[in-house]
This record gives C-alpha cells, structure tokens and sequence, in this order.
C-alpha cells in the first residue's frame, strides 16, 4: 500500500509538472500574441495626428507644392504608403490625419507640443534630435524603416571633376539646405566641421546680421540637430583654406527647386543632398544631372512621437518591422511596387 500511495504520489507530481510546462507554454503563446502584428496600438476610436514635411519628394511629400492648392494636403510617396498599409493592418487600430509642414526647421520636435502624434517626412534618426533646447529628451523615434546615404548631384560633365567629396575644392560651390543631414555631413566630409559639427578655425559664414568667423571653439557649430544661435539664416560659408569648398545656402521652403536651377545654370557646382532625392532628380533631368561621392555610412530615416509615447513606438516598430520584413524592404524595392507594403498587410489579413 506505501508502494501504491508512493506510485501515485509520483504520477500526481508528474501531472503537476506537465500542467506547469503546459501553462507556461500558454503564456509564451499569450504574451507573443500581444505583442505581434495583430496587437492593437491605440485604444478605439483614436485617431493619430500626424505631420510631415511638405516638400521632401520621393520619400514623403504634398501632391502639390502651392499650399492654396487642393493637392497640398495629399499625402503622397514612400512614407504615404506605408502609413496606409499600417492602417490595413488588421487589428492595428491605426488612423491617421495626415497634415503637411512646410518648415524643415526642428520638425522632429513637434510631437512634444499637442498639435501632432506622429510626425516624418524623410527624418533621420539621431540621438541629438530627440532633445530639445535645454537638452531634455521629448521625443522618441520609431526604428529606421528606410535607409539614406548622401550624396553629390553634379552635372553630367562635371562627374569626373567631382568623383568625391575629398574634389571639393574652394574654387567649387555646393548647395546645401539647412538644418538637414545632408548639409551636415557634407560639412564633416569635407572638412570644414569636426565630428562633432565644430567649424575650423578661419571659417566665415556670411549671415543676415553680417560676417561671422569661427575660431575653432565648439561655440561655432552646426549640426542636424541644430546650430550656433550666431549662424542663423546662414548664407553662405568662405572657406579657411583652398582645400575646403564654398557653401552656398536657399531657402527650406523651395529651396530644393532652387538648388537644382542653380545647378542648371552653373551658379554652383554640386548639390549636397541624400542619394534617393538626388537620384530621382538625376532622372527626372534626363542624364544633365549625375550622382557622385556616395557616403560610405548609411543612415536611417523614422518617425517621431512624444517621449511619453514610447508604448505606441514600440507597436509600431513591431508593425513597421513586418510590413519592411525586417528592413529587407525599402525605398528600391517600393519604387518597383508601390503596392509593396499594402500587400504585406493583406497578405497578413488572410493568413489570420
């Protein structure tokens, strides 16, 4: 009988454990579920507020550039499609009210304030960028969903003359627009910044107070993040020496369109600018334009929220994540396909 009791003892003990793998296994499943693709990422009913930057074509743009016009606020490119395949995800729970800004200046903050959830428009992803003034962080970026690199856009005959940003010379003139990650690492590439964004010494940035000349300090910066207070509508850059370029800057708003008649005419001689619009705007020249000096570091462009919205980023990452297949689908693979990412999220639908 001790035997028996003991036996069954043991079988009891066993099941215990069975029923413990068993829920634990449960719970693994559960918690997966809640996490992945099918998870809602707002509460019913809410709809995300949600800007971008007007004038950055291909990646996320207005269908019309004249704000007075109706196309204006048409949401369109790379970025467009993807946040309309998020809203087919099923069980995402995800709308948005999309609205264009046309400022570039600090656009990634304006999830602090109320006017915006989300905001995107070709942003990169930098840690300098997710604090404000006083260095406190206010927002969060969701994880790169498009690679960028910089680059040159030259004219076609001048593509042996500036193979590298190493051929930029102070005899050349190169177009940037500010506050941008182009200018910036154009800036650093060349040498007329530090790693850091600190100008060398000697160099005279021409603005509309009048001529200021860095002395090497780190009160004379400019990065993506921002610049010195003194730079401000910064016109153009003179070179300290003969081995670094001229820089010659436009307005944001139209900027781009300006910088490419420039080009044209000859009035400078490279534009500074991120490989896809440059690429794009070789095309549309009809082989006038060409791209050079490819950035060897890539970077990574996302969307930006609030700081205390960092649940919703993290469901959107996880969302982002599937409809990119892990960053294995971006910008080239949208340009053949723009139904790319749309098709992912049916695709999810019918599989559940």
């Amino acid at each position: 009988m001790i035997r028996d009791y003991g036996n069954v003892s043991i079988r009891i003990l066993k099941l215990a454990r069975l029923a413990l793998i068993i829920g634990l296994l449960l719970l693994v499943v559960a918690c997966s579920e809640e996490v992945g693709p099918a998870n809602a990422c707002t509460e019913e009913g809410r709809t995300l507020k949600f800007g971008y930057y007007a004038h950055f074509a291909p990646v996320s743009h207005s269908g019309d550039e004249d704000p007075a016009s109706e196309g204006y606020n048409t949401h369109v490119g790379y970025e467009a499609d993807l946040l309309t395949a998020l809203e087919g995800m099923k069980g995402a729970n995800l709308t948005f009210s999309r609205k264009p800004i046309s400022l570039w200046d600090s656009i990634w903050l304006k999830p602090a304030g109320t006017e915006y959830d989300i905001v995107g428009g070709g942003i990169t992803i930098l840690d300098t960028r997710t604090l404000n003034a006083e260095g406190e962080e206010v927002v969060v970026f969701t994880s790169g969903h498009i690679a960028f690199r910089q680059s040159l856009l030259v004219r076609a005959e001048d593509a042996d003359r500036l193979p590298s940003h190493a051929a930029l010379t102070s005899d050349v003139q190169v177009g940037a627009l500010i506050g941008t990650t182009g200018e910036a690492r154009m800036l650093a590439l060349t040498g007329l910044t530090d790693a850091e964004g600190v100008l060398v010494a000697g160099t005279r940035v021409e603005t509309p107070k009048g001529e200021v000349t860095a002395d090497g300090s780190p009160e004379y910066f400019i990065t993506a993040a921002g610049a010195a207070p003194e730079l401000d509508g910064r016109i153009r850059i003179q070179p300290p020496s003969e081995t670094l370029p001229q820089v010659v800057y436009l307005a944001v708003e139209d900027g781009q369109d300006r910088l490419l008649e420039a080009l044209a005419r000859g009035a400078i001689d490279a534009v500074a600018k991120g490989e896809i619009g440059n690429r794009d705007d070789a095309h549309e020249s009809g082989g006038a334009f060409v791209v050079t000096a490819l950035d060897s570091e890539p970077e990574y462009g996302g969307f930006s929220l609030a700081a205390e919205d960092a649940e919703l980023r993290s469901c959107l990452d996880d969302k982002i994540d599937y409809l990119t297949d892990g960053r294995r689908i971006g910008y080239a693979e949208w340009r053949e396909d723009s139904s790319v990412f749309m098709r992912r999220a049916e695709d999810r639908r019918r599989s559940e």
